[in-house]
């Protein structure tokens, strides 16, 4: 069906992106019409092309189109059937780009275009027999939580099942021991009645709702089999004549199954809500009072309502409410559920704080910096959230395998029944058999294998220091065989220090004054050096004009109408300048060239040699590597005598020094062309364009907002030793996604068969299934048991 989509697009600045665009539109298979306004940069396209479709061939045109990303929670789903009706009734809104449902945490992620509203959301899962839960203030897991089926929410009604169905039950035992324990049909019937309609209303209910959206679902499955095993029953005691003794019922195998199905759900939903822990346990980091100065006084407020530049109180005991930065006092902070970091950190002033953090002695006073969404620990629940509720590519074939599995098995039982009542002349034998196909055939274990997987590996990360960005950045770390690091910040502390500063022409003093007059303005880990050692020498600056940044360089200002420059030997030699190489006295130090230029005079004033130790566990992390077999190097922008020192000292027979921030990415590029899977490892701006030409990107979180937005890996803590980490916990969550699955398909490979040739009692096929569905979980569980032995 032809529809009409319009939607805003950013970046055209001309009438030939207006060609562009539409040309790339028009090409898009099933769209009739495409015209853009440059004047409201929209697009009007008309066609029954997908809204996904029409945003790539946009994005492939060179253009952007804003899209919103939202994530809301999904009640009374059951299976990977549901999963796939949800998908379909958001994918059918107007304005949908994407949705990505996840049963393990019972959410969903889509993407769409601005003008979709939550309304529209809400009518489209609402209509699918579905609960729509908003997010607003809540986390998507805990309000999913409140809104569950009423199996897992409570365990009366497994114990109310279970209590009328075992005198049912028991009676098959005592035939083992030749006791006749069986019930009157009408007690049989009084007692299965309530498990089939009151306990087991709910299956009736979504399974109708699965019915009429043209669906199946686990709650389908299980209400047509237990109804048939019921109904089977009700015909056999109508027509029984009681002459002949009593008749043999199967009431037991209806509220068996429904019992064990209640059971299994319950224990399901308990076990997937510990592979939570983690994102529970960030969430309940957020303080929900702060003490906050105003209007002269300390008063306890919201947390939330805390505005940025407000002065906060933090006594002992207390958590520190949001982002700052300490103004008084003195303190430790507990920082380990956020950074991972076990021993707790010592803070004074001048000192940043990071909201949840745990204050264990001193009284601080903070100004807040970074509050509400913008926090660090809401961006770390936010990554959590997003990674635990995405989708692995392997997901995809057991999306297709569910979308077609469910008509499958109504087909085997149909089949099973047919050929048993029509070969053999045993309907009820026939029924039965059918009943088995159905219970056993369930898809939850198939719908929970890869989600439960990801929540456990993402939450065991996050645990431990790691954030991951999504599931494909799982899928492409167990790929890895080359590791790539930055050295300044990354292997090494990031902290240098002068160590020796070479007067070339002037005075110490001058030179030094000139040296922190430039280096006052920069971020850069060397100039932070200049300028500590200038404020031990109480020197003072001088203003300097039109400073700039030269990119993998160094800096350089005008200064008493004199250009002053600083940076790289690479630089200076750029610019014609003849090195006295006999001033570099120390071996493997970071240097740094003071010069001045008058036209086209350039002078040399001095010559500064920095020292910057490794990091503890540098040494370790490459071991670790190598041991699971994956290749290290090293690039930096230092020279080359200071990076053949660390290469030396952390065993490197591959590395590269003075390389350009431009040049980080097309090294990156020549490994990979060579066959590598490359991971990437830095911390600063200039590692940013490595970190995205990378086939993995890990950041360390202690780096720059831009390289850790470039990354697929944030590495909470500074510690090299957590790459090795993250890889392992990505390998080690692909292997449970693999066993789940192998372990979902071959209890249905190997039950259906049994169950349609009559070797599975109905029973016995509702006992596997939800031992099934638990044995998935309770694996995927297992990867949170795995702890880091730091060495």
């Amino acid at each position: 069906m032809n529809t009409t989509t319009q939607f805003k697009i950013d970046g055209m600045t001309c009438a030939s992106c207006v060609g562009r665009v539409e040309n790339a539109l028009l090409k898009v298979v099933g769209v009739t019409n495409a015209t853009v306004n440059l004047a409201t940069d929209t697009a009007t396209v008309q066609g029954t092309a997908s809204h996904s479709e029409l945003i790539t061939a946009v994005i492939e045109a060179g253009y952007q189109v804003p899209v919103k990303v939202k994530q809301f929670g999904i009640g009374k789903m059951s299976c990977s059937s549901c999963v796939k009706r949800v998908e379909q009734a958001l994918l059918k809104v107007t304005g949908m780009v994407s949705a990505s449902v996840n049963l393990a945490t019972e959410q969903v992620q889509v993407r769409t275009l601005s003008f979709v509203t939550d309304e529209q959301l809400a009518q489209a899962v609402t209509q699918a027999g579905y609960l729509f839960i908003p997010l607003n203030n809540d986390s998507v897991i805990q309000k999913t939580n409140k809104h569950q089926p009423f199996y897992t929410k409570a365990w009366w009604p497994v114990l109310g099942a279970g209590l009328l169905t075992l005198p049912l039950v028991l009676p098959m035992f005592g035939m083992l021991f030749a006791q006749q324990w069986m019930l009157p049909p009408v007690w049989q019937w009084l007692l299965a009645t309530p498990v089939q309609f009151y306990f087991g209303a709910r299956f009736y209910r979504a399974g109708w709702g699965a019915l009429k959206a043209g669906m199946g679902n686990m709650d389908l499955l299980v209400s047509i089999g237990t109804s048939a095993a019921f109904g089977l029953s009700l015909y056999l005691w109508w027509s029984f004549d009681s002459a002949h003794g009593m008749p043999h019922l199967y009431f037991e195998s209806s509220s068996a199954v429904i019992t064990l199905v209640l059971l299994g759900k319950y224990l399901e939903h308990k076990a997937k809500r510990r592979t939570t822990d983690a994102l529970r346990a960030l969430e309940n980091l957020k303080p929900v009072e702060a003490t906050v100065q105003r209007l002269g006084k300390w008063q306890k407020v919201a947390a939330s309502s805390v505005q940025s530049g407000e002065k906060v109180k933090v006594i002992p005991g207390e958590s520190v409410p949001v982002d700052g930065e300490v103004l008084q006092g003195q303190s430790h902070l507990d920082e380990a559920l956020i950074s991972g970091e076990s021993i707790p950190l010592s803070k004074k002033e001048g000192d940043i704080v990071t909201g949840g953090s745990l204050n264990l002695d001193g009284i601080l006073e903070i100004r807040a910096t970074n509050v509400g969404t913008e926090s660090t620990l809401s961006k770390i629940i936010e990554l959590v959230e997003q990674a635990q509720g995405a989708k692995a590519p392997v997901q995809a074939i057991v999306d297709k395998v569910s979308s077609i599995f469910i008509p499958v098995v109504l087909l085997v039982a149909l089949t099973t029944l047919l050929v048993t009542g029509l070969a053999f002349d045993d309907w009820t034998n026939g029924i039965l058999n059918a009943v088995a196909v159905l219970v056993i055939a369930c898809p939850c274990a198939l719908g929970l294998a890869t989600p439960a997987a990801i929540m456990a590996g993402t939450g065991t990360a996050a645990r431990l220091g790691v954030l991951v960005k999504d599931a494909v950045a799982l899928e492409q770390a167990k790929e890895i065989n080359l590791v790539v690091f930055d050295k300044t910040g990354t292997l090494t502390q990031g902290k240098p220090v002068v160590n020796k500063m070479t007067v070339i022409s002037g005075s110490e003093e001058a030179v030094l004054q000139l040296a922190y007059s430039l280096q006052i303005n920069s971020e850069h880990p060397l100039g932070k050096a200049v300028v500590e050692k200038a404020l031990t020498k109480g020197t003072q600056p001088i203003p300097v004009d039109e400073f700039q940044v030269v990119a993998g360089y160094g800096v350089k200002g005008n200064i008493a109408d004199k250009l002053v420059l600083m940076g790289s030997s690479h630089w200076m030699q750029e610019l014609g300048v003849k090195l006295p190489t006999d001033q570099i006295e120390i071996l493997g130090a970071s240097v740094s060239w003071l010069a001045s230029q008058q036209q086209d005079q350039i002078t040399l004033l001095g010559l500064f040699c920095f020292s910057d130790k490794l990091k503890s566990d540098a040494l370790q992390a490459v071991k670790l590597l190598q041991q699971q077999g994956i290749k290290v190097a090293m690039l930096t922008g230092d020279n080359q005598a200071s990076a053949t020192s660390v290469a030396t000292e952390l065993q490197l027979d591959d590395f590269k020094a003075e390389v350009l921030p431009a040049d980080k990415a097309k090294y990156i590029m020549e490994y990979q062309a060579q066959g590598y899977q490359v991971a990437m490892v830095g911390d600063g701006i200039n590692d940013a364009p490595a970190l995205a030409q990378a086939d993995l990107g890990m950041a360390m979180a202690s780096g720059t907002d831009v390289a850790v937005s470039a990354a697929s890996f944030t590495l909470m803590r500074s510690k090299p030793s957590l790459v090795p980490t993250a890889l392992i916990i990505a390998r080690m969550t692909y292997r449970k996604i693999q066993q789940n699955l192998f372990w979902a398909f071959i209890f249905n490979a190997v039950g259906i068969p049994l169950a349609a040739f009559g070797y599975l009692d109905p029973i016995i096929a509702g006992a596997a299934m939800a031992f099934s569905s638990l044995f998935v979980v309770s694996n995927a569980l297992l990867l949170q048991r795995w702890t880091l032995k730091e060495k």
